[in-house]
């Protein structure tokens, strides 16, 4: 999934996002308040990871700000605070969970796992495309209740392309989506991903199509 970290202490966001990035997910990381009250308006992660203290805008503007313009993605804050009245204010301004520094990363990864899981709606958990069955909550492909066996980062050039329902989908926004927003990765990578992973979906009834400088579509029922 996309999630976007909010965090100033530099060496702890590294953390997060490399041990976030080896379990699938592409992250963005950005270290003020003020660059992220833009930037999460329109960021399309799935799920906000923020520290409370930060430069500018402090974590709890940001989330309030967050809910009151209906933005319902789910948040994890992050704080030194342990004290009892912390929490209940993070999680009176919309916050759905609260770790407090230092954690195990361990435990970082399941409370995403738990929130992803509780955020996916029964009806959108099993979907199917061509031949395939695509688990949104485990993030598995299945023909005929096989799994197939697609490396990570092509996997997550699927889901983006899965999202966009049909329409096309420019080659920024995937390496966006797999290496997370402002990745130091030349985008002649993607061309990589999607003419692997076409060759992978290909017997399952589905064909990616790409348009010089547009992008990319994933079709199903496609002619061969």
């Amino acid at each position: 999934m996309r999630i976007t970290l909010v965090e100033d202490n530099i060496s702890l966001a590294k953390g997060i996002c490399y041990r976030l990035e080896d379990a699938g997910h592409a992250v963005a990381v950005l270290g003020n308040g003020s660059d992220a009250e833009s930037h999460l308006t329109d960021d399309g992660a799935d799920l906000i990871i923020l520290d409370v203290n930060l430069p500018g805008t402090d974590g709890l503007t940001l989330l309030k700000r967050m809910r009151k313009r209906g933005d319902t993605r789910p948040v994890i804050l992050l704080t030194a605070r342990a004290q009892t009245e912390d929490r209940v204010l993070g999680l009176d301004a919309g916050a759905d969970d609260y770790l407090i520094k230092p954690f195990e990363m361990a435990e970082l990864e399941a409370r995403v796992r738990a929130l992803l899981r509780r955020r996916a709606t029964p009806q959108q958990q099993i979907l199917r495309i061509g031949a395939l069955n695509y688990d949104a909550v485990s993030r598995q492909l299945f023909a005929d209740g096989v799994e197939i066996d697609i490396p990570r980062r092509e996997f997550s050039v699927f889901e983006c392309l899965f999202a966009a329902a049909g329409r096309l989908v420019s080659k920024s926004v995937v390496l966006d989506h797999v290496y997370g927003v402002g990745a130091d990765v030349e985008d002649t990578v993607v061309e990589v991903y999607v003419s692997r992973l076409r060759r992978r979906l290909s017997p399952y009834g589905l064909q990616i199509k790409s348009q010089r400088g547009l992008g990319y579509q994933l079709l199903a029922h496609a002619s061969q």
